[in-house]
């Protein structure tokens, strides 16, 4: 089922917006906290977003930048600004397309509906994994904290992929071991262990101080 991720500061509004957007069958969130969209925006990993314009704390334009630099889900502005200058700025920041309010729902789904046809082969999602203000885009192996971003390796992304779907537990080096096999190359004990370090290296130059934790004896964990 497709996903609608709804930033908008009106509540009356976004809730009318979500009732919609069910009844023609898209799963719709509306956002809960304006200062943390980011860590939101990837916890659901919607196939769109509707962003207006004037939000608490940050603007909506903040926000679509921040969206583009870990996906490129498309983002639908909708706003009472009427000017075209308001216009020009959310498609500079990344905006698929822009919407002025008041709106009639019918085209608004024609956008929405046009907009995901032109964007997805309905089998690709955009794969994103959050912790802690971290975002790990499973597609194409970076990881962004803040304003850094910072490429991993096959197999520190099979790794890295491994301890984030299981944050909060302790995984097994067998098992880090086994989804390092399955990359058609062997795997030894100092194999895991440079992976791992090469890893913290990159985790530490963005900001993110011992995220991975040893656990002597059993395996690695991601700590909440």
């Amino acid at each position: 089922m497709m996903k609608i991720f709804i930033v908008e500061d009106d509540s009356v509004i976004a809730k009318k917006i979500k009732q919609h957007l069910e009844k023609w069958g898209y799963t719709a969130l509306i956002v809960g906290d304006f200062r943390k969209v980011i860590s939101e925006f990837a916890d659901f990993n919607p196939q769109l977003v509707l962003m207006d314009v004037s939000l608490p704390f940050f603007s909506g334009y903040y926000w679509c930048e921040e969206i583009r630099k870990i996906s490129k889900v498309p983002v639908i502005f909708v706003s009472s600004a009427l000017d075209n200058l308001n216009v020009i700025r959310a498609i500079d920041f990344g905006a698929d397309d822009y919407i002025t309010k008041p709106f009639d729902f019918q085209i608004l789904m024609a956008k929405i509906q046009a907009i995901m046809r032109r964007t997805y082969d309905f089998g690709d999602t955009t794969n994103l994994l959050e912790h802690r203000g971290l975002i790990f885009d499973i597609r194409n192996s970076t990881i962004v904290f803040e304003n850094e971003k910072e490429d991993l390796t096959k197999n520190e992304a099979k790794i890295f992929q491994e301890l984030m779907e299981n944050k909060g537990g302790i995984v097994k080096r067998n098992k880090l071991m086994m989804s390092l096999w399955e990359s058609e190359s062997f795997v030894d004990e100092s194999a895991l262990y440079s992976n791992i370090n090469r890893l913290r290296k990159k985790l530490d130059y963005i900001g993110l101080e011992n995220f991975i934790t040893t656990k002597k004896g059993e395996g690695y964990i991601i700590g909440d």
